[in-house]
């Protein structure tokens, strides 16, 4: 990682597989779900034409890294064996590497076996949110790998994570956390390291905003941040909507995050977090000049 002056204190770069990913203006990661059951779009690309046909839009439309996730982590949803998930994402992950060969790809998944598996046939990042906690050896293999790792924060499980979630200082906790998982990670041998909060995991509504409202704090960790806030429930909740009006939302709390910080926006609706990006990216190229 590399340090300068930019927008922010600091700027980062990912190294992926010798290219380096600048991240100094903030990037945007296109959500590829393979799952029939993730809370927004199962279904919907869980065949190797549709997945091919919206990595495709999202390429066309500025996505500078697509997340493939083979395993549903909504609220309540059963954890997929590695078996099963590696069978469910392998034939179209090799055809996206095969179709799309200057793309970047992150897998999202705790199973260290399915990470290593993914990496080998021509992903860049491992997405775990978990952080390492459903499988240590992710931290090992991201290092061996000399790929980078997104370690996330997340009280209790998938299955459990929205029963009821309780902090003390939300915040406070989540950097406890997460700073845990840094040191985890520096120790192993990780060389690249993002971290994400975890909105909507293990938190209520107002947890997340409380986490988003700070998120600035999360720069003590001295990593990039991830900000996944794309239509989930403390948009539309707050909202009294669903997931399919929640675009909008959206993109209003993508902005806040960039303006606290945010270095990567995880997102199912590419075009619209792109103008996002451009319009932040502008105002704060005129944030200091007086004519």
């Amino acid at each position: 990682m590399s340090g300068q002056d930019t927008f922010f204190s600091s700027t980062f770069s990912l190294n992926l597989r010798g290219e380096l990913l600048e991240l100094s203006t903030p990037r945007v990661m296109g959500i590829l779900n393979l799952t029939p059951d993730s809370f927004f779009d199962g279904g919907q690309f869980n065949s190797a034409a549709k997945a091919i046909e919206q990595c495709k839009k999202m390429l066309d439309e500025g996505a500078d890294i697509i997340d493939i996730g083979a395993a549903s982590s909504r609220p309540g949803s059963e954890v997929l064996s590695a078996h099963d998930e590696w069978n469910r994402m392998s034939g179209i992950l090799s055809q996206l590497v095969k179709e799309f060969p200057n793309a970047y790809f992150s897998i999202d998944t705790f199973h260290s076996t399915v990470a290593e598996k993914a990496i080998d046939n021509g992903a860049h990042i491992i997405n775990d949110i978990s952080g390492g906690e459903m499988d240590p050896k992710m931290y090992s293999i991201a290092a061996q790998l000399k790929c980078p790792l997104i370690v996330m924060h997340m009280q209790g499980t998938p299955q459990n994570m929205q029963d009821n979630p309780k902090y003390s200082h939300v915040v406070i906790e989540i950097i406890q956390n997460l700073q845990a998982k840094v040191f985890r990670a520096h120790e192993a041998g990780v060389l690249d390291l993002i971290i994400d909060p975890g909105f909507g995991f293990g938190k209520t509504v107002e947890h997340n905003f409380q986490i988003l409202n700070q998120l600035d704090h999360f720069h003590l960790l001295k990593c990039p941040i991830l900000a996944g806030l794309s239509r989930k429930s403390m948009i539309y909740k707050s909202l009294n909507s669903s997931s399919d009006e929640a675009l909008n939302g959206t993109t209003a709390l993508n902005m806040i995050a960039m303006e606290k910080g945010a270095r990567l926006l995880r997102v199912h609706d590419v075009k619209e977090a792109k103008e996002c990006v451009s319009l932040f990216t502008q105002l704060k190229a005129h944030e200091h000049r007086t004519d």
